[in-house]
């Protein structure tokens, strides 16, 4: 996207905008899954945890700032990785024939634990797009404007996913240059 200070980046309004954040953990090898946030520009959400990941390996960091937004364990949300594929599919698919677009913050790491969720990027539904874009390369794009805050417990996945959609719509009035 080439934009010229001062005006505005035109944006599609024919897509249906799903707004994703993923918690996970990583050791430079692996990138396993957490939980998954989607929040859709119809409103809907959808939230899960994975009852797969192996919580015994995180780093202090997520021991420390992720595992205590999680719901308890047994909670509804909690499902084996291969149901939660299957749901997260569903969920995208109930919306309609598309065309889609998937929005995260820093959302490189959040889209490769996405797409492992179906095995690689090259097996995700034929009517996924094949990448995301990216909420943080938007707002540099447009000037960096100071960003809305977050009023909600962050690195909770669907609450992240909540303020990915609300940066979004802040970002669709800002014209480049950091201005509004």
């Amino acid at each position: 996207m080439a934009v010229t200070l001062g005006e505005r980046v035109e944006y599609r309004d024919d897509f249906t905008r799903f707004f994703i954040d993923t918690e996970f953990y990583e050791d430079g090898q692996t990138i396993d899954l957490i939980s998954l946030g989607v929040v859709c520009s119809d409103g809907r959400e959808f939230y899960a945890v994975n009852q797969d990941a192996k919580l015994h390996l995180v780093s202090t960091w997520v021991r420390e700032n992720v595992l205590p937004q999680l719901p308890p364990y047994g909670d509804a949300v909690w499902k084996a990785r291969d149901t939660i594929r299957f749901d997260f599919e569903y969920f995208v698919r109930s919306t309609g024939p598309g065309p889609f677009e998937f929005w995260g913050y820093y959302a490189d790491y959040d889209w490769v634990v996405l797409c492992q969720l179906f095995g690689t990027m090259m097996r995700l539904p034929n009517f996924f797009p094949k990448y995301c874009l990216d909420l943080k390369q938007l707002s540099y794009m447009l000037g960096s404007p100071k960003h809305p805050s977050q009023k909600t417990a962050e690195h909770n996945a669907l609450e992240d996913a909540r303020w990915n959609r609300k940066l979004f719509e802040f970002l669709r009035g800002v014209k480049t240059g950091g201005g509004q």
